[in-house]
């Protein structure tokens, strides 16, 4: 990109993370003000699950609409078919197996910063044992944009380990809801009170991707006149598999046997996640903020294609999550759907 690309050139596009700050260096350079960033991660969201890539049964509305606005990738790979390794990668740039992050292992109570094969494995395949923690001397995108002068927060799913490895370690000066499990866990799941953020009050039922989303956009208010980052990794769609009952209504009556994707459980969590996107998107525009705002969104990994029987049986549902077909596989395979 050159160096006389103008703000409105780039309002709310989306923009995968070597391109976005390609062009907040560009803009930069041509001495505009500094562009604002927000960069909405989904959770096992797959290639095919939204509407502006072909859905069928699924409704996306508002993101379809931030596609319309800016531009789609449609030969892009996320860098691992799991979460933390993605994650990682997107803050520090670097790949998961320079890293060792290589598994979503993140939660898990034991430190290892080590990169190394499991030496008692006796299989004709030696697996390595991750790395379980972002190490604070990685250089990451937020301690970057920090010392530029921006204003950081991290909102959702980080994964990535607890404190003293937390986002407010990486950059950010702000971490709601402040939890690293990898999902919404515990007996309410994603509806209020979260057993997985304890710390935060709730009415009772609200969905925590919408509490999320009202979080950010305060956010967003209290800061719309400086430059800033946000980062929203959202906690959708990721199990336990729950939806809002309005919703897995509405979908119910939208089932079609012949599609594959076809789970209104699923649809309505990614309804949810639309729900949030569209929230964070209206509160920059109410501010008019678009000229000078990046938008990017992305999934860290495919979709979950796959279910035993066991776990269908305990969901309750008569098909995986989703598909990503005409790619093959999903989440955690690297196969293409992954």
């Amino acid at each position: 990109m050159n160096r006389t690309v103008s703000i409105s050139s780039i309002t709310s596009r989306i923009l995968p993370l070597a391109l976005m700050v390609g062009t907040v260096c560009s803009v930069a350079l041509a001495g505009a003000p500094s562009p604002n960033v927000i960069f909405i991660l989904a959770d096992d969201v797959g290639a095919r699950d939204l509407g502006c890539y072909g859905s069928a049964f699924h409704r996306t509305p508002h993101i379809d609409a931030l596609a319309a606005r800016g531009m789609r990738f449609t030969h892009a790979s996320s860098a691992s078919p799991s979460c933390s390794p993605t994650r990682a990668s997107i803050l520090t740039g670097l790949h998961p197996a320079r890293l060792g992050i290589t598994n979503p292992s993140c939660h898990l109570p034991t430190e290892n910063f080590t990169k190394r094969l499991d030496s008692s494995s006796t299989g004709r395949v030696i697996p390595a044992l991750p790395v379980t923690r972002l190490a604070n001397t990685h250089t990451t995108l937020a301690r970057v944009l920090r010392n530029a002068g921006y204003r950081t927060a991290h909102f959702g799913k980080w994964h990535l380990g607890p404190a003293p490895y937390s986002p407010l370690e990486h950059g950010f000066e702000s971490d709601w809801p402040g939890t690293n499990q990898q999902g919404p866990l515990g007996d309410t799941g994603y509806f209020a009170p979260w057993d997985f953020a304890p710390g935060v009050t709730a009415v009772a039922d609200e969905h925590i991707e919408d509490r999320t989303a009202e979080e950010a956009a305060a956010w967003i208010r209290d800061h719309q006149d400086e430059p800033f980052f946000l980062n929203y990794w959202a906690f959708s769609t990721h199990s336990p598999w729950m939806g809002k009952a309005a919703y897995v209504d509405e979908f119910r009556q939208l089932v079609n046997a012949e599609n594959g994707q076809r789970n209104p459980v699923y649809a309505a969590m990614l309804r949810s996640l639309d729900d949030a996107v569209g929230r964070l998107v209206r509160e920059v525009d109410e501010l008019g903020l678009a000229s000078r705002t990046i938008i990017v969104f992305s999934s860290d990994n495919g979709g979950a294609s796959f279910m035993n029987r066991e776990n269908l049986q305990r969901f309750g549902f008569d098909s995986p999550p989703t598909s990503n077909l005409p790619f093959r596989s999903g989440k955690a395979s690297i196969y293409e759907g992954g």
